[in-house]
């Protein structure tokens, strides 16, 4: 874990609100000299701080408001079981989030489609390139929070 200070904590708060927040608009928020916030979020690049800029698409609008959260379980836990599965799933554009878990359930994908055949176009794909033990799939009604923004401790 990095360390982190008040200013560095402040610019991740904000840029995580907006990545397009200009270095003046920061350097304004913090008191600081635009150089010196550069600075700051220079060395949060490349210590890995912040891994990378993006910009969130609404899934209504591009016809990929369905969410589906998928519990996987499977009998074969060996390695090269787990190099097949892994490339499937990260082959798989919709599957947004891949998580291996601990419990019951192996592993969980969240999944953005437009519509529960396009889940099964998913599911199949998925099923005919690894063999699995068991997949259960819950389909979001709402969503009632949603954010990219990680909590920053002090």
């Amino acid at each position: 874990m990095e360390k982190l200070d008040d200013p560095d904590r402040k610019i991740l708060q904000l840029l995580q609100r907006d990545a397009t927040t200009s270095l003046e608009m920061l350097a304004e928020q913090l008191s600081l000299s635009v150089n010196t916030c550069w600075r700051r979020v220079r060395r949060l690049e490349d210590t890995g701080v912040i891994s990378r800029r993006v910009a969130l698409c609404d899934p209504k609008k591009i016809g990929v408001e369905q969410t589906v959260f998928v519990a996987i379980k499977t009998r074969d836990h060996s390695a090269e079981w787990f190099e097949s599965f892994a490339k499937a799933v990260t082959d798989i554009p919709e599957v947004v989030e891949f998580y291996r878990m601990a419990g019951d359930v192996d592993y969980v994908l969240k999944i953005q489609v437009g519509s529960v055949r396009g889940y099964d176009r998913v599911y199949k794909s998925l099923i005919s390139q690894v063999s699995i033990a068991d997949v259960g799939a819950s389909f979001a009604m709402e969503c009632l929070k949603n954010t990219t923004e990680l909590p920053i401790p002090t």
